[in-house]
C-alpha cells in the first residue's frame, strides 16, 4: 500500500496521499491515461519524438483530426492547422469545436467527454462517414491521455466503417484515420506495424494527389525507420521529404512539416540542417501570423541551441515562446527548459525570479499527463535548486521553496495520475518522491514508494520508466546494506538498459522538454555503481566470476556511450572474446582494464592463461582527473620531460607497478589496455616506471571492449595502401597549419615495399576517396590531413579539399568497397579537442565507425617531419611480414625516441593503435 504518512520529514503538515481504487478498464477516467508528451521516458521519447501527426509535433497540441466529409457549404468550415474540420450538423459542428478548442488548450478528458457527444450523434442519424472520421479524432485524444485501449477501440471502429469507400474524398478520410493507427501503434511498440501502415497511407495521398499527406506519411515512416535501427533508412526518407517540401506553397502544413523534420534531424544529431529547417518553419509560421506555430518552431529552435550548448541563444528562444504562444502549457514547458537552463549556469537570480511564476501556472493548467509532467520536472528542479552543493556556491540564495514544496508536488501528481488512471505518470512521480525520501535518508518510505513504482511501471510495459526505479531501489537496498538485493536490483536495471540500449542514444532533456536526462546522469552512473557494487561484494577475497561480471559490465558502459556519441547502436558484427585471442592466438598479450570508480581506480588484469586478478588504489575520481589533465597538457611540451615523468610514473604506479613482476615472468610483450574515462586521453605508451617508458618495455594497443571483429594478422598479404592527404588546410580552416612533408610521407610508404594510390591535395576529395576504395581492393587507407576528435559528435572530423568529412560518414565511407575489409586506417595528423576531456570518445567512434580491424592515429599534432620518420619506419616494420601491428608502432616509436631531436614524449607517444593488434 501507498503510505498515508508521506513528507513526515517535510514539515509539521505531511502531505497526505492515500490510495485509491483504480477505474475500471472502461472507465471516463481513462485507465492508463497519458498525454502526447512522454515526459519520463528516457527511450520511449525517441520512439515517439517524431511520430506525431503533422499538427501534434513539437509543442503545440492541435490535433490532426481526420476531416469530417463536408456535404455542407463552406461557410461552415472550421480552420484546423493543417486539416480543415467540417461541421456536419448545428450540434455536432458545435461539439467538435469545442473539442477542438478543448484539445488545444491540453484539455484532453474534457475533450474526449465531447467528442464522445458527437459520435453518440453521428450514432443516432446514422452518419458512417462523419462518425468514422469524429471516431479518428477520439482515438487522437484518447492518446494524448494514455488511454491505450479506448483509443484502439476507437480507431479500429472508424476503419471498420471507411474499408471498401472509393471516392477521393473518403479516401483522404480513411488515409488520415490510417494516421492516427500509426501513431498509436508507433506509441505502442510497434514499430513495423506503423511502418506498414504509415507506407499505405503514403500511397492513399499519392493516389489522390495530396502533397501534404505524403510529407506527413514520409516524416513518420522515418521515425519508425529509427525506432527499428534502420538510421541511415531514416536519414534517405527525411532527405526526400525535404526535397519535396521545397516545391509546397506556404502554408501551416508546410511549416509543421518543415518544423517535423527540423526535429528530427536534431535528434539524429545533424545540429546545422536541423536549425536550417526550423528557421525556415519559422519564418514560414511569421509570414502567415500564426502564433502557435511561431511559438512552436521557436522553441525547437531553443532546442536545437541548448543541444549544441548556446545558453543564452537558448534561453532567448524559449523567453520568445513564452511571449508569442496562445498555449499556457508551451509557456509553462518553454519556462521549465529555460529554469532548467538557469540552474545549470547557477544564475540564482533569475531562477528565483522565474520559479514563482512557474509555480502559479503549473495550476492552473488542465489535467493531462503533460501537467503532471510539469509538476514533476518543476519538483525536480526545486530539488537541484535546494541542494547543498548548490547552495554552497551561493550562500545567501534562498529559493523561498523548501523540500516540503517538492513533496506537495509530487503528490499531487500521483493523485492526478491517479485521477487519469495513468500508471505510468504515478509510477514516475513515485519513483521521484521516493527519491526524495531517499535524499533524507527515510530508507524505508523511499524504498515502500520505489517498489510501488516499480510495480506500475512493470505492469505498464515501460521500461524507460522502469529501469531508474530499478537503479533507484538498489541505492536504497545498497544503503541499507542488503548487499545481495542491491546486486539483484542492478542486475536488473542494467539489463532493463541493455534492452533499451538501441534507443539510448540522445540527450533527450534537450528534445523533450519535460525530461530532466542526460547520458552522463542517467545511464552512466548506473553502470560505474553496479561495478563497485560488485567489487566491493568481494570482500577482499578475488572473485573471478564477480571480476568477469564487472568488466563485462563497464565494456557494456563504454559501448553505450558509444552508442549515446553516435545516437545509434555502433557495435555489430560477429566478434571475437580477447580472453581468447590471448589464450589461444597470442599468449605473449595481457589485457589491463582500468575503472575509475567513486573512491578508488580498479584496475582488472588478464594474464595469458591465467584466472582475473585485480588490484586497486584508493583515489578519487577528481585527483585522478587532475593528475591526467595535467599530464596530457605536458606532454605535449618538448621541454616539459621531467614534469611528464613525474606525472607519468604516478600514472604507472596506479596502473602497472602492483602486477609488473607477474608480467615479466609470464613473458608478456604486448600490453592491451581498455581504458574507461580520461584514461582514454592519455597514450600508455608514455607511463614511466621511474627509469624507462612503457614503450621502451612493451609493444601496446587500445581496444574500444572485451572483443575484437574477425582478428586475423595482417601478415603475408601484399600492402595495398590509398593515401590521400591535404598540404594546405582547405578555405575556412585556417587555423590548422600547412602539412608540408606529406609528401616525403607519402614516399617513405613507397618505399617500404607498399602498394600505393595516391590523392593529394584538388584529388583527395570525400567522393573521389569514397570511389577510389569502391574501386579497388585497398587494405590500408592513410590519411595525412588534419582532423579533430571529440566528445560531441558534430566536432569529430577530417579534413578533405572541400571541407570537413564529420565521423558519422566513416561507415559509408570505408565500407563501401565491399570486398575486402580495410585492415588498417591510418589517421597520421589529426588531434584530440583542446580542453575536452573526453575528446578520446571521438577517436574511438572513429575507429568504430570506419570498420577498420585496426585505426593508428595521434593524439595531437606533431611535427609533420617526425611524423614522416614515425609513418616510414612503421610501414617498413609492417612490411617484413614477420611483427605484429603493436609491434611494427612500438619499434618505430623507440627509432623517434633515439633520435636526438624527437626523445621527448610530444613526438613519439601521440600515436596509439585502436582495435586488432596482431
Amino acid at each position: 500500500m501507498l503510505m498515508t504518512k508521506t513528507t513526515r520529514i517535510f514539515g509539521a503538515n505531511s502531505v497526505k496521499v492515500k490510495r485509491q481504487k483504480q477505474p475500471g478498464r472502461g472507465s471516463p477516467s481513462l485507465r492508463n491515461a497519458s498525454s502526447r508528451w512522454e515526459k519520463t521516458t528516457l527511450a520511449q521519447f525517441l520512439r515517439l519524438s517524431f511520430y506525431f501527426l503533422i499538427a501534434l509535433l513539437c509543442i503545440l497540441g492541435s490535433p490532426v483530426l481526420a476531416k469530417v466529409p463536408g456535404s455542407i457549404n463552406s461557410s461552415s468550415q472550421l480552420p484546423i492547422n493543417s486539416l480543415t474540420l467540417l461541421a456536419v450538423a448545428a450540434d455536432p459542428a458545435s461539439l467538435l469545436q469545442q473539442g477542438k478548442v478543448l484539445y488545444n488548450a491540453g484539455n484532453f478528458a474534457k475533450a474526449v467527454e465531447v467528442l464522445q457527444q458527437a459520435v453518440q450523434t453521428y450514432k443516432q442519424q446514422g452518419e458512417s462517414l462523419r462518425l468514422a472520421a469524429t471516431l479518428s479524432n477520439l482515438s487522437l485524444a484518447y492518446q494524448q491521455l494514455g488511454a491505450w485501449s479506448q483509443a484502439q477501440q476507437a480507431i479500429t471502429e472508424s476503419l471498420n466503417l471507411l474499408k471498401g469507400q472509393d471516392e477521393n474524398e473518403n479516401l483522404q478520410i480513411f488515409a488520415q484515420s490510417l494516421d492516427i493507427q500509426g501513431r498509436l501503434q508507433l506509441t505502442m511498440g510497434q514499430a513495423e506495424a506503423a511502418l506498414a501502415t504509415w507506407r499505405q497511407t503514403e500511397e492513399i495521398y499519392k493516389q489522390v494527389d495530396n502533397k501534404s499527406g505524403v510529407v506527413r506519411s514520409l516524416i513518420n515512416q522515418a521515425q519508425a525507420w529509427r525506432t527499428q535501427g534502420f538510421y541511415p533508412r531514416s536519414v534517405k526518407t527525411l532527405q526526400e521529404v525535404s526535397q519535396t517540401l521545397k516545391s509546397q506553397p506556404d502554408s501551416i502544413e508546410k511549416t509543421v512539416s518543415l518544423r517535423s523534420l527540423g526535429d528530427a534531424l536534431l535528434v539524429l544529431g545533424d545540429f546545422k540542417k536541423s536549425r536550417q529547417v526550423l528557421q525556415e518553419s519559422l519564418m514560414i509560421a511569421r509570414n502567415l501570423q500564426s502564433n502557435a506555430d511561431i511559438a512552436a518552431s521557436l522553441f525547437s529552435l531553443g532546442n536545437n541551441a541548448r543541444k549544441q550548448q548556446d545558453t543564452a541563444k537558448a534561453i532567448a528562444y524559449y523567453q520568445q515562446t513564452v511571449e508569442v504562444s496562445p498555449s499556457p502549457l508551451t509557456k509553462v514547458q518553454a519556462q521549465l527548459n529555460q529554469l532548467s537552463l538557469l540552474i545549470e549556469d547557477q544564475q540564482w537570480a533569475e531562477v528565483q525570479a522565474l520559479l514563482p511564476l512557474i509555480e502559479s501556472q503549473l495550476h492552473q493548467l488542465p489535467l493531462s499527463r503533460a501537467s503532471i509532467y510539469a509538476q514533476v520536472n518543476f519538483s525536480q528542479s526545486l530539488t537541484k535548486v535546494n541542494s547543498g552543493v548548490l547552495q554552497a556556491s551561493s550562500q545567501n540564495y534562498y529559493s523561498g521553496f523548501s523540500t516540503k514544496d517538492s513533496a506537495v508536488l509530487l503528490a499531487r501528481a500521483i493523485q492526478q495520475s491517479r485521477s487519469l488512471g495513468d500508471r505510468r505518470a504515478e509510477a514516475y512521480a513515485l519513483k521521484s518522491l521516493g527519491g526524495l525520501y531517499e535524499d533524507t535518508r527515510q530508507w524505508s518510505e523511499a524504498q515502500d514508494l520505489t517498489r510501488q513504482g516499480l510495480a506500475l511501471a512493470q505492469s505498464s510495459n515501460a521500461p524507460e520508466i522502469t529501469y531508474t526505479l530499478e537503479w533507484q531501489l538498489g541505492r536504497l537496498l545498497w544503503a541499507q546494506k542488503d548487499i545481495n538485493g542491491a546486486i539483484a536490483a542492478y542486475d536488473a536495471a542494467v539489463n532493463t538498459l541493455q534492452f533499451l540500449r538501441r534507443d539510448l542514444v540522445v540527450n533527450k532533456d534537450v528534445v523533450n522538454q519535460d525530461v530532466q536526462f542526460n547520458f552522463r546522469d542517467s545511464v552512466e552512473p548506473v553502470y560505474r555503481q553496479s561495478v563497485e557494487l560488485l567489487l566491493k561484494s568481494q570482500q577482499g577475497k578475488p572473485d573471478e566470476k564477480i571480476l568477469e561480471k564487472a568488466r563485462q559490465r563497464i565494456e557494456a558502459l563504454q559501448l553505450a556511450e558509444l552508442d549515446d556519441f553516435f545516437r545509434e547502436a555502433c557495435l555489430q558484427g560477429q566478434r571475437v572474446a580477447l580472453d581468447q585471442v590471448v589464450d589461444k592466438d597470442n599468449p605473449t598479450a595481457a589485457i589491463l582494464y582500468p575503472i575509475i570508480l567513486p573512491d578508488e581506480l580498479q584496475v582488472i588484469v588478464k594474464i595469458p592463461k591465467q584466472p582475473l586478478q585485480s588490484y586497486s588504489t584508493q583515489i578519487s575520481p577528481t585527483e585522478v582527473e587532475e593528475l591526467l589533465v595535467k599530464l596530457r597538457k605536458n606532454l605535449v611540451n618538448p621541454t616539459a620531460t621531467k614534469a611528464v615523468q613525474t606525472q607519468a610514473h604516478q600514472v604507472y604506479n596506479w596502473l602497472l607497478k602492483p602486477i609488473e613482476s607477474e608480467l615479466q615472468k609470464s613473458g608478456v610483450d604486448t600490453l592491451v589496455f581498455v581504458l574507461d574515462g580520461p584514461l582514454r586521453n592519455l597514450p600508455m605508451a608514455a607511463l614511466y616506471d621511474g627509469k624507462q617508458y612503457l614503450v621502451e618495455k612493451y609493444a601496446i594497443a587500445l581496444s574500444v571492449g572485451l572483443q575484437l571483429l574477425d582478428p586475423k594478422p595482417l601478415v603475408q598479404q601484399q600492402l595495398r595502401a590509398l593515401t590521400a592527404g591535404l598540404t594546405q588546410p582547405p578555405p575556412g580552416f585556417s587555423k590548422f597549419a600547412p602539412l608540408l612533408a606529406i609528401k616525403s610521407e607519402f614516399d617513405g610508404i613507397s618505399k617500404a615495399g607498399v602498394l600505393t594510390t595516391s590523392l593529394i591535395d584538388g584529388d583527395f576529395k570525400k567522393k573521389n576517396l569514397e570511389s577510389e576504395i569502391g574501386a579497388a581492393s585497398f587494405n590500408i587507407v592513410h590519411l595525412a590531413t588534419h582532423g579533430q576528435f571529440s566528445s560531441r559528435l558534430e566536432d569529430t572530423f577530417i579534413l578533405d579539399f572541400d571541407g570537413q568529412i564529420n565521423v558519422k560518414d566513416f561507415d559509408t565511407l570505408f565500407r563501401s568497397q565491399g570486398k575486402t575489409i580495410v585492415e588498417l586506417l591510418v589517421l597520421s595528423a589529426c588531434q584530440t579537442a583542446t580542453g575536452d576531456n573526453r575528446a578520446a570518445l571521438g577517436l574511438a567512434g572513429a575507429a568504430v565507425r570506419a570498420g577498420a580491424r585496426s585505426t593508428i592515429a595521434s593524439l595531437w599534432q606533431i611535427d609533420d617531419e617526425s611524423t614522416a620518420m614515425f609513418v616510414s619506419a612503421f610501414y617498413r616494420e609492417l612490411k617484413s611480414g614477420k611483427i605484429s601491428k603493436a609491434k611494427a608502432i612500438h619499434r618505430a616509436q623507440l627509432q623517434l625516441l633515439k633520435h636526438p631531436n624527437y626523445k621527448a614524449p610530444s613526438f613519439w607517444s601521440a600515436y596509439v593503435l585502436i582495435g586488432n593488434w596482431l
